[in-house]
């Protein structure tokens, strides 16, 4: 085996079908002279077939472990099952604690306890600062159609049924299908369609959800998409209570700001907000600007109500935060992904030379002297 290896691990979290690489990129990479391995999956919306007809070579689930070289680039999604083994190799994925989310110093001590590097996907950013590859249109789009679903739910089922389990759709046309169904049953009982209030609507996980409530029929007028110029005078806001049945935050949160939402505005007797769907879903962020609720809900299990007091007491208030909306679609938002992701991945020849994956690096480093110094190896 020659030239530099990249190893795609299979994923681990629940429910998680999208893939770092799509046999498409990856093909992309063996034409330019990359070494190419493929752990089988059980979930993923790829099969191993695909990946083995473009010629990359296929392994068992989880053996990077232990049969990878220590050379080999270690790629994949989410986060590392949790573990204490030290990690040997250089890992590129998303890990989720360069924020000081819960756990993070256990996290991050495992690449320098074993002379391994993490180069953090959330943060490989171009030469203006824009992430180089990330999935937030898939994000706002899959979310937005969870959130009016939701709200459809509740009007046909009662408030004490919650929005059963939700498995990933083979595209976007069977997931608006899915949707509309349940919306047009909705609306018959709400006489009109759902008000949407999306937060950061100009990024590209607000457009995503403001796209899927165009496609899902809801009229633009309905839709209130709000962006830095309408949230600069701080929170909370009491517009998201009693102007919305459905709220939808898609901001990056990179400083502590006023919450947009908090028990006192939820309590306010004019409440028409009935789903809130975080995208973000910066659960254990100290600085969750929707700090109404404290659980990642997953597919199983799509939304946990709220628990704290709330005026309309008769109207349900129902939260999404999954934390991996895009699996809803997963093979387009895994394409889409990929093909940005591809131009970084085809200067790994060169990557210490290359500007993105230094400054990846770089932060790695940072990071790790923030630890305290037994953790550091």
């Amino acid at each position: 085996m020659s030239g530099t290896q990249i190893w795609l691990r299979a994923e681990t979290k629940t429910a998680e079908a999208r893939s770092a690489l799509t046999p498409t990129t990856c093909k992309a990479l063996l034409d330019a002279g990359y070494d190419v391995t493929v752990e089988r999956s059980s979930q993923s919306i790829f099969n191993d077939d695909e990946f083995a007809a473009v010629g990359a070579r296929i392994v068992d689930e989880g053996s990077w472990v232990k049969d990878a070289p220590k050379t080999a680039y270690i790629l994949g999604l989410k986060e590392l099952p949790e573990d204490d083994f030290p990690l040997e190799h250089v890992h590129i994925s998303f890990a989720h604690c360069y924020k000081k989310q819960a756990g993070w110093e256990n996290v991050l001590s495992r690449w320098p306890r074993g002379g391994g590097v993490l180069l953090d996907l959330e943060f490989l950013t171009d030469e203006v600062g824009r992430r180089v590859a990330a999935f937030g249109y898939s994000a706002g789009y899959a979310g937005s159609a969870l959130a009016i679903k939701t709200w459809a739910w509740q009007l046909t089922e009662g408030k004490d049924k919650p929005l059963p389990s939700e498995s990933p759709y083979p595209n976007e046309a069977a997931l608006i299908e899915s949707v509309k169904k349940v919306l047009e049953a909705g609306k018959q009982k709400a006489g009109r369609s759902p008000k949407v209030l999306v937060i950061g609507a100009l990024g590209r996980c607000g457009r995503g959800a403001v796209q899927f409530a165009k496609d899902a029929g809801i009229p633009d007028s309905d839709i209130l998409k709000w962006d830095l110029e309408e949230t600069k005078k701080g929170g909370p806001f009491k517009e998201i209570v009693e102007d919305a049945d459905i709220f939808i935050n898609c901001i990056y949160l990179s400083a502590k700001i006023p919450p947009f939402v908090n028990s006192e505005t939820l309590a306010s007797p004019n409440r028409t907000l009935s789903v809130v769907c975080d995208v973000s879903a910066d659960t254990t962020n100290p600085n969750n600007p929707v700090p109404i609720y404290d659980i990642t809900t997953t597919f199983d299990k799509p939304t946990v109500p709220v628990n704290i007091p709330v005026g309309n007491a008769a109207l349900p208030l129902d939260v999404i935060s999954i934390d991996h909306l895009p699996s809803l679609l997963p093979r387009e938002s895994s394409e889409m992904f990929s093909e940005a992701l591809l131009p970084s991945l085809l200067q790994l020849k060169d990557r210490k030379n290359a500007r993105v994956w230094k400054q990846a690096e770089d932060l790695f480093q940072q990071h790790v002297a923030t630890l305290p110094e037994n953790l550091r190896g």
